[in-house]
């Protein structure tokens, strides 16, 4: 029975963790989703940095799901472009607010509070990114995942004792002023910033331009070092038109800086394999006769054990 108990929780872990596999992320579980077949991309470590394989013209989603009991928000970014805004992407822009436990799909460029135009998988020069003068950095997805700081719970208000209150009596009594009471703290001030499904918050001009200079320089580098690839890299482009819904609300960050940023990489297969991210089996060379290579006479026996 105990054996067939610690199969079964064996079982039973091999499950869980297949099924956190295609998931990224310590504080939300980010994940890529193939939307014209449903299933969730698979992610392939190398170097580093995990990948996903695209298919030119397929629609995808971000899947976003908070593990935390309390609400986050997630700046994101997909070839360095922010979803919601169109701007350069930097931390302190707007994103999506996520309740408790709360997962959500961004399906596109967000154009309104209705309607998102769907991320599709494209070639890197009809990207939006790079139909938009900002090729640098087309193959990758940005998920910067920020705490909120919470008010500060008001001070329970100072109580007169009757005690108290006799004391001051007979201090009255002897033309004394009565000693005033404490004053009361109020909370916290909280700076609301307003945004569509998020929070907003302006980043400083010359520290962003300073890092999309580091990050163009990086780009450059890494495109000159690589070998010349099978088939176009991957961008995504702007979509048709779609339905898409969400509020507004407030969200005070509890920090400058991120709490976590989550990073996938995409390209088609076909330039993975090429690149080494993705290692293909072998293929066993077919043999029309399997069995030829058998011995034609008697084998002898196993030797005797005793």
């Amino acid at each position: 029975m105990q054996t067939k108990l610690t199969r079964l929780g064996l079982v039973l872990a091999l499950a869980c963790a297949a099924l956190q596999a295609h998931a990224v992320g310590r504080l939300a579980d980010v994940t890529v989703i193939d939307r014209n077949s449903g299933a969730t991309l698979p992610l392939h470590y190398s170097k580093g940095e995990y990948w996903v394989a695209g298919a030119p013209g397929a629609r995808y989603a971000i899947a976003v799901r908070n593990k935390l009991g309390e609400r986050v928000m997630a700046v994101t970014s997909v070839d360095g472009v922010n979803v919601v805004s169109g701007a350069t992407a930097a931390w302190g822009q707007t994103g999506y607010v996520l309740g408790a436990y709360y997962d959500y799909q961004i399906t596109g460029w967000r154009k309104n509070n209705s309607e998102v135009a769907a991320f599709e998988f494209s070639t890197a020069s009809d990207s939006y990114a790079g139909r938009t003068g900002r090729p640098n950095h087309v193959g990758v997805i940005g998920v910067a995942v920020f705490k909120e700081r919470l008010p500060e719970p008001a001070p329970e208000p100072w109580r007169w004792s009757r005690r108290h209150e006799r004391d001051v009596n007979e201090s009255r009594a002897d033309a004394a002023p009565p000693p005033p009471p404490p004053p009361q703290a109020g909370p916290a001030p909280i700076t609301a910033q307003k945004a569509m499904g998020g929070a907003t918050g302006a980043a400083a001009p010359a520290a962003e331009g300073l890092t999309d200079r580091n990050r163009s320089a990086d780009a450059v580098t890494q495109a000159t070092s690589r070998p010349p690839l099978p088939s176009p890299q991957l961008g995504t482009g702007h979509g048709q038109r779609e339905d898409s819904h969400v509020g507004q609300t407030s969200f005070e960050r509890l920090q400058p800086q991120p709490n976590e940023v989550i990073t996938i990489r995409y390209d088609s297969r076909e330039n993975l394999i090429a690149s080494g991210v993705i290692r293909e089996p072998v293929a066993i060379r077919p043999n029309p006769f399997p069995r030829s290579d058998s011995a034609s006479f008697v084998p002898d026996p196993p030797p005797r054990r005793f």
